[in-house]
């Protein structure tokens, strides 16, 4: 076995269970539940509260947790997404959409392909647009289950960027 790959690997793993430790110390039960470094990234440059449960919104205001906020991220070529959006029944598809309703706003993080945990931009989006564009998309869709998403054109075109890397990141 070679002793370099074995070095890198247990330097890896014990960097993670340290920050578990810390995650598991502030509320947080699985750090390495999906999206969660993106949204802790993400919550860091905004000064957000991250969500410590997996089925409510990203994050919340730390001035009034009653204000919350969903964050979508993509890397520079991809799409953002909302999965399993249900187009019918009509009480499914309402819930639903309480992913985008229930949120002061939504924000969409564009992270670098070449630093996955490098955010180059955010763009904030106002809740009644990506509604809007979310009902055309579920209304158009030929399933019953949809996920929908959104350019980054769109995003760009359709919110406001509050944040970017400067270069030298």
């Amino acid at each position: 076995m070679n002793r370099k790959n074995v070095s890198y690997i247990s330097e890896i793993v014990s960097l993670i269970k340290k920050a578990q430790v810390i995650a598991s110390q502030n509320g947080f039960k699985n750090l390495l539940q999906p999206g969660l470094v993106k949204e802790m990234i993400i919550a860091e440059i905004l000064g957000h509260e991250v969500s410590k449960e997996k089925h409510e919104p990203d994050a919340y205001s730390i001035t009034d947790p009653r204000q919350s906020y969903e964050y979508l991220s993509c890397f520079e070529k991809g799409t953002f997404q909302f999965d399993r959006m249900f187009k019918s029944p009509v009480e499914k598809r309402e819930k639903s959409l309480t992913r985008i309703t229930r949120n002061e706003k939504i924000y969409c993080a564009i992270f670098s392909q070449a630093s996955p945990l490098t955010v180059l931009e955010i763009y904030e989006l106002e809740v009644p647009t990506v509604l809007t564009e979310a009902n055309r998309q579920l209304d158009r869709s030929t399933n019953d289950i949809s996920h929908i998403s959104f350019s980054i054109k769109w995003v760009q075109q359709n919110g406001k960027k509050i944040y970017q890397t400067s270069r030298e990141s």
